[in-house]
């Protein structure tokens, strides 16, 4: 069961923030992003939070008026729920297509909605689109959360011709090498994710210093 980020659950386990990031309609995302759940509650060092964009409670407005100004209650609300649950992670995994060689413009700007929530902590990647398989877009993403004081992980899950590689039942067809990718990321994730959760902990993270 996938749980909304409230700081409350087992000491011992990361709490990772799963990000799907295609909001379109008819999207592959969720059929990638069901199988890499499973996988990392199957490592045994997470628990996940599944964050899906296209939810309409995720929902945020590209901009309001002016910089700085309150925000609506509405998108205060948005912000509120996304913030708890993006701060309260220790690492994070995207998933995400590749449009015109980049990613998805929902996630950037979801991304650059939030600052302090993504510091200090790694990020993953997992992929997927035609020939490229959504690499381009991942590439991007490393150097926006190289902004935002992320680390994010060497490496990467990457499906090419993502439609032709899941069956019908949304499980890879070449599942044991899939596998063991996702189990080498998130043993990086792992890694990163203790050693930062500790330092955390001993010295707050001044982005500034």
């Amino acid at each position: 069961m996938d749980r909304a980020g409230t700081g409350q659950g087992d000491a011992g386990l990361l709490r990772l923030a799963l990000i799907v990031g295609s909001v379109r309609e008819g999207r592959f995302g969720p059929v990638v992003s069901r199988w890499f759940a499973e996988e990392a509650r199957k490592h045994g060092a997470y628990e996940v939070d599944v964050i899906d964009l296209a939810e309409a409670e995720h929902e945020l407005p590209v901009a309001f008026t002016k910089f700085g100004a309150p925000m609506p209650p509405a998108v205060e609300a948005v912000h509120t729920r996304l913030s708890r649950r993006l701060a309260a992670a220790d690492a994070f995994v995207v998933v995400t297509p590749e449009y015109n060689h980049s990613f998805p413009a929902p996630l950037k700007n979801t991304i650059d909605w939030f600052r302090d929530e993504w510091q200090a902590k790694p990020a993953g990647f997992v992929s997927y689109g035609g020939m490229a398989g959504g690499q381009r877009a991942v590439e991007h993403l490393r150097q926006v959360f190289a902004e935002l004081h992320a680390v994010t992980v060497r490496e990467t899950l990457s499906f090419h011709m993502a439609w032709e590689r899941f069956d019908r039942d949304g499980r890879p067809r070449d599942e044991a090498g899939s596998s063991a990718a996702a189990a080498r990321m998130l043993g990086q994730l792992e890694w990163w994710g203790s050693a930062l959760r500790e330092a955390r902990a001993k010295s707050p993270y001044g982005a500034a210093s």
